[in-house]
């Protein structure tokens, strides 16, 4: 299912099975939906009660002048408070108990969903988009649902009894109430669509904002460097100022919507009260059934107006359960069979003892492949790769290189053509196969939130603090971090922002390494790391490597001479392939890299030396 354009949520129209699964959240806690709607009736009943026994104390005190029976008025009303005073304990009780626990379920179901889903997702969805779907909308969305329904079962029940009720006591009384309801119902239905317009601009807009100040905090240090602040507050101004302007125009016509819906029930309480009068001053009706109409009156139309706020609050939480909604339907590009389920597993429940073990051969077949329609970036790419070899990927940037490795860890699918591993088309086995034998290192590492040993064990989670260590070691990582005040209980920080690049890139080399994978994919792995780290690693890596295939895409020429393999990749198609020495005396493309790599290096080293 593809992702809807944040920009074309107001064209969507309302569709029932947005809310069919939503509510299917909300089937796992039956007894506390029904104590919430159930809840509300009983108020209702109550405040039915309250209108009869008000009735009965006019003209049975007041009127008559009499005090005969009041004890009891006092003791049932005194009964009836405490009925209404335990109700609402329930109904708040189970409306939050609904409300927390459908939020945790839908956000545990997203993040679940998240968790599977294809790069290609995240290539064409900004993370604040995701945050604002999976934070501001899911709490809308489950505060309407959970809080609404006792609203709904008060102003059902109100609505019904106070009907049944006004015709059994006075049926002209009854007919001109009732007469206000289709008018009400018009009116709600013709401000729905100009509600539910504006609402959904204003959460398009409110997950621009999100998506903003999430690239400002990420992308501060660019900002700086590019002195960007005034255009980046210039954008994120006007895109305030857009949700400014439909946040407004909703309030308008929720704002008009309601004094109409007043003024059309001020209008039914004054007919009431004239035809009342005149019916008490002829004696047919006694001033407690007159007051009973209008108290019972108040009763129905009361939630008429709840109804007219709710209704705006609805429409707000329409548009976020679309938004939410279309999450939890996203599904992803890349998939396994149900036969490659039923015996490989999946990500959250792994049948390790069917999964085969990896040599590590890898071959592509007349492979082809695309970011967008229309743009290729490999054209019937074939290419052999023994078990255990060492591929380097040089060339031009958007050449290819990193769509190669992408497809060999699966986090694509070819177009057309195959992609073997050990011989066999990777798609007849399952990601979680092929990924757990994978170490990839980037450019620009990720670490979590936690501590160094944690985010290194990460590689394996049953590994000793005696083989984090090791590992680090291997990569010269163990060093800077023993001269840490905690050492290896050092904080990293969110997304590893409280160490440098270059310690980062370490302690990804450390987690990698530590997975002891059957295939390593190199991503210009050391481009941030000082001359002296990148020596230790590559005599680390260099034997670690061997008997393992592995994949190098460098930019630094002088760190792939030692690859079994070197392929010049261009535009998607392999231009040269050999070791170092065969290209070179060839003196094609990849010499005329080299050769002007080397000399800007001589030039920079002369300029150092000065």
């Amino acid at each position: 299912m593809d992702m809807i354009d944040e920009k074309d949520y107001q064209k969507q129209k309302i569709k029932p099975e947005t809310w069919k699964t939503i509510f299917g959240f909300a089937g796992k806690y039956k007894k506390s939906y029904v104590k919430v709607i159930g809840g509300g009736m009983y108020i209702g009943v109550i405040d039915l009660l309250m209108s009869f026994i008000t009735m009965w104390a006019i003209d049975g005190f007041m009127a008559a002048g009499s005090t005969k029976g009041l004890p009891l008025f006092i003791i049932i009303v005194i009964a009836l408070q405490v009925l209404v005073v335990l109700g609402v304990l329930m109904i708040v009780r189970s409306a939050g108990y609904l409300e927390a626990n459908m939020s945790a379920d839908i956000r545990r179901a997203s993040f679940h969903k998240l968790q599977t889903m294809s790069f290609s997702y995240f290539d064409k969805t900004a993370v604040g988009y995701l945050i604002t779907r999976l934070t501001n909308d899911t709490s809308r969305v489950t505060e309407i649902i959970s809080w609404a329904g006792i609203d709904l079962g008060w102003g059902a029940m109100a609505i019904v009894s106070s009907l049944i009720a006004m015709f059994a006591v006075n049926l002209k009384l009854a007919l001109i109430t009732a007469a206000t309801v289709p008018f009400l119902a018009l009116i709600s239905v013709y401000f729905q669509k100009k509600m539910l317009k504006y609402q959904r601009e204003s959460r398009k807009y409110n997950s621009m904002i999100t998506s903003g100040f999430n690239e400002g905090i990420t992308g501060a240090q660019t900002t700086k460097t590019l002195v960007r602040e005034t255009l980046n507050y210039e954008d994120f101004t006007a895109v305030t100022g857009d949700m400014k302007r439909s946040t407004m125009k909703a309030a308008t016509i929720s704002a008009v919507y309601l004094p109409v819906a007043f003024f059309i029930i001020s209008l039914a309480v004054g007919f009431i009260l004239l035809q009342g009068g005149h019916d008490v001053m002829n004696g047919w009706i006694t001033i407690g059934q007159l007051n009973f109409f209008i108290n019972i009156g108040n009763m129905m139309f009361e939630p008429i107006r709840n109804f007219a706020g709710l209704f705006a609050g609805f429409q707000q939480s329409q548009a976020a359960a679309e938004r939410v909604v279309e999450v939890l339907r996203s599904e992803p590009d890349i998939t396994d069979t149900p036969e490659v389920l039923e015996k490989y597993g999946d990500a959250f429940a792994p049948l390790r003892e069917n999964w085969e073990s990896i040599t590590g051969s890898v071959e592509f077949r007349d492979v082809s492949f695309r970011y967008k329609e229309n743009e290729p970036v490999l054209k019937n790419f074939n290419l052999r790769v023994r078990a255990g070899e060492t591929i380097a990927l040089v060339g031009a940037t958007g050449g290819g290189k990193s769509t190669i490795v992408n497809l060999v860890c699966r986090f694509y699918e070819p177009y057309e053509g195959a992609l073997l591993l050990d011989g066999v088309d990777i798609r007849e086995r399952s990601q979680l196969w092929l990924q757990s034998s994978l170490g990839y290192v980037l450019q620009t590492p990720h670490l979590f939130s936690g501590t160094i040993k944690e985010n290194i064990r990460y590689g394996k989670l049953t590994a000793t603090d005696q083989e984090v260590e090791e590992a680090a070691k291997t990569v010269g990582a163990h060093e800077f971090i023993m001269k840490l005040e905690k050492g290896y209980d050092t904080e990293a920080g969110e997304g590893g922002n409280l160490m440098s690049t270059g310690q980062k890139q370490l302690i990804s080399f450390a987690r990698a390494i530590l997975a002891d994978p059957r295939i390593f994919v190199l991503d210009e792995a050391t481009s941030s790391i000082d001359t002296e780290s990148e020596m230790k690693i590559e005599a680390a890596v260099g034997a670690l490597l061997k008997n393992r295939t592995s994949f190098i895409i460098a930019h630094r020429l002088s760190t792939v001479r030692h690859a079994d393999r070197i392929l010049v990749i261009d535009d998607g198609e392999m231009l040269e392939q050999g070791t170092h020495a065969q290209l070179m005396k060839q003196k094609g493309r990849y010499y005329e890299l080299y050769m002007t790599q080397f000399k800007t290096e001589q030039f920079e080293k002369s300029l150092a030396a000065i």
